[in-house]
Order: C-alpha cells, then structure tokens, then sequence
C-alpha cells in the first residue's frame, strides 16, 4: 500500500495584527510564502541559511530566521514584519527614526532584519550594557559596516522608549 503524502497545507495565523490564511507547499520558507504570497519584501532573501539575519521576522513576540522557518510552522501564530512598525499615516515607530537619525542606513538590505531584532529588544523592557546588546544583535552581517551606527539607533530607541514608560508611569 502506498502512503500517500500532501505536499500543501493551509495554514492560519495572524499576519501583522490580521488573521489569515494560504494554502502553503510543505517544503516552503515562511520567507517565502512573506514575499511571494503577502507581498512582503521588507523579509530579505540573504543567505537562505539562517545566517545573515536579513528576513528576520518576529513569531509570538520573538525573533527568528524565517528562510529556515517553514510557512506551515506559523500555523496559529502571530508574525509580524517591518510593515507592521508603519503607524496609521505612514509614521515611523521610535526605531525606524533612530535609524534615520544615527544615519544607521545605509544600502538598507540588512536593516529590516536589525529593526526587527532591534523591536524585540524594546519590547523586553530590560536595560542591556552595551556588550549585550551587541551580542543580541550579532546574528546579523552589514556589508557596509554600519554596526556601530546600528548600535546607537537601538541605544536611543532604548532611551526614547524607557522615557515614555515612565511618563506613562507617572500618569494618574
């Protein structure tokens, strides 16, 4: 008797804040069913080994590598892109403009994956030395160096976004 084995599977989850569905090849990167099904080329197509970091993504509040991701792995998930960081009028959240101000871009391919790594960071709430965050943000390549750069973008966001905790904070 032969074993018959489906090669594409549907897959549900949240996508940037909003729940859908596709009907997904087994075998493919969550890359790929980003860019190809979603439309989504802020996931950068690197190196395809998990090494680069240019398509990270963000899955139930962490960042991973999303060429060695497989789509049908985001059943019942919640991911988020560079796309959803864009406010309402096209704004740019806090790490998007410290990019711009520490002039942290610069051919831009690797700098989806670093702001997604980047909001992560925001989002733990935690103080980090610089050492730390300079080792969380190492699963990453910049061929036009701009590490350092990079590291002040995330330090300022850092800043800007502990300082709106507090006012929050203090707020009756």
């Amino acid at each position: 008797m032969e074993k018959h084995i489906t090669q594409y599977q549907t897959v549900h989850f949240n996508l940037n804040g909003k729940d859908v569905e596709k009907n997904v090849d087994v075998r493919a990167s969550l890359t790929d069913m980003l860019r190809n099904d979603f439309s989504l080329h802020s996931v950068k197509k690197g190196c395809e080994v998990g090494e680069c970091g240019a398509c990270n993504v963000i899955i139930d509040g962490e960042t991973f590598n999303s060429c060695i991701y497989l789509a049908v792995w985001a059943e019942g998930k919640h991911v988020r892109t560079l796309e959803s960081l864009t406010g309402p009028n096209g704004e740019l959240s806090d790490i998007q403009q410290a990019f711009v101000e520490e002039a942290a871009i610069q051919c831009g391919f690797c700098t989806p994956g670093f702001i997604m790594t980047a909001v992560e960071i925001l989002e733990s709430g935690k103080d980090y030395t610089d050492d730390e965050l300079r080792k969380l943000l190492s699963g990453h390549l910049c061929r036009c160096t701009g590490y350092e750069n990079i590291l002040r973008a995330v330090k300022s966001a850092i800043r800007k976004t502990q300082a709106r905790r507090r006012e929050a904070a203090q707020e009756p």
